[in-house]
């Protein structure tokens, strides 16, 4: 018996239905899926605190090279000082991270092995930040990395047992001589081949802005909202940036005789230059940074011998570097989040 065509076009309307009804289900799958391995709410959402279940939702290889660029990678980032940081929840947040603020990719094999050196002094709520924010970035970035703070103390620190803020007896800060050191003292925990040198208050506002070395000494701080998010010169080398070991060595590390503010990125621009190396950045976009705000540093006012120190970079800078360099290891404390030395580098000489 032959189907009526009002029952025909009953049964092509149910399978129309039917049709759509799945066509539906299947986007809302790819839909889920696809939001469970991107960002977690918009691209300029704080970044997923996690690590290790951002790590479960890319399994791989542990013994091929990981990929390049990486794909955990979100891109513009949120940064803010607003909320007050607890180390042990950051600590729960990056559960991958090994005692003295060590990381290794379990998927795959990284790339570089970076050591992480911040000069620093009397910052510890902005080192709260910075851990805060760039654990996450660099497990994305799967790094191989370590974080070391090298702290400069000195031996009146020690007298009686007193804080030297207490007794006005701290050295004036030499930024450029204890980024030395950290190069020194990394190299005695593990054969890195990428040191990246990063003052304690920068936050990359992306992290496409990759802590890794390249062909050229790499300017990675290229764009800070101090500075209304432009290069304030061509020449500008400061905040945060990256050397391999052989960069470092072939201009002898960092000059030893920078005491207080500034000199030393111009010092250490021109030793690039006249070992014939370049500057290579990011964009001014992926390397946006924000700045913590901060009054200036006890005993870190402005070097006043800054501008005749520059101007004779080539004639000192083999005889006034890693060849040179002196320091007592006062302490080394290695914490779940990274690895603090604190050093005493001396005193200006008179």
């Amino acid at each position: 018996m032959r189907d009526l065509p009002g029952a025909s076009l009953q049964k092509a309307c149910r399978l129309l239905v039917l049709f759509c009804l799945l066509h539906l289900l299947a986007v809302l799958f790819y839909y889920l899926a696809g939001s469970a391995l991107g960002p977690q709410g918009s691209p300029e959402q704080p970044p997923p605190r996690r690590g290790a279940s951002i790590a479960a939702l890319f399994p791989g290889n542990a013994s091929a090279p990981c990929p390049d660029p990486s794909p955990r990678l979100i891109g513009p980032l949120r940064v803010e000082f607003s909320q007050t940081v607890n180390l042990e929840n950051v600590q729960k947040d990056n559960s991958e991270v090994r005692d003295g603020g060590h990381y290794t990719p379990k998927d795959c094999k990284a790339l570089q092995k970076v050591a992480i050196i911040i000069p620093f002094r009397n910052r510890d709520e902005h080192l709260k930040y910075w851990l805060y924010y760039l654990h996450p970035i660099l497990q994305r970035q799967q790094l191989d990395y370590g974080i070391y703070v090298i702290n400069q103390g000195g031996k009146e620190r020690r007298n009686a047992g007193r804080p030297a803020a207490s007794m006005g007896g701290e050295e004036t800060f030499n930024r450029a001589k204890l980024l030395n050191v950290g190069f020194k003292e990394a190299l005695k925990d593990y054969d890195y081949d990428c040191f990246v040198f990063s003052d304690v208050d920068l936050i990359p506002m992306d992290d496409r802005n990759i802590y890794k070395c390249y062909s050229q000494p790499r300017h990675l701080s290229v764009s800070m909202d101090k500075f209304n998010f432009r290069l304030p010169y061509n020449q500008y080398f400061g905040g945060v940036s990256a050397l391999s070991k052989e960069q470092f060595q072939k201009i002898n590390g960092f000059p030893n005789n920078y005491w207080g503010w500034g000199g030393e990125d111009d010092d250490i621009y021109n030793r690039l230059v006249f070992k014939g190396m370049g500057i290579s950045r990011p964009d001014a976009t992926i390397g946006k940074c924000r700045m913590i705000r901060h009054s200036r540093d006890h005993k870190n006012e402005p070097n006043p011998q800054r501008f005749n120190k520059i101007a004779h970079t080539k004639e000192t800078m083999m005889s006034d570097g890693l060849n040179t360099l002196t320091y007592t290891v006062e302490k080394t404390e290695r914490f779940p989040l990274y690895t603090k030395i604190t050093v005493d580098i001396g005193s200006p000489k008179s």
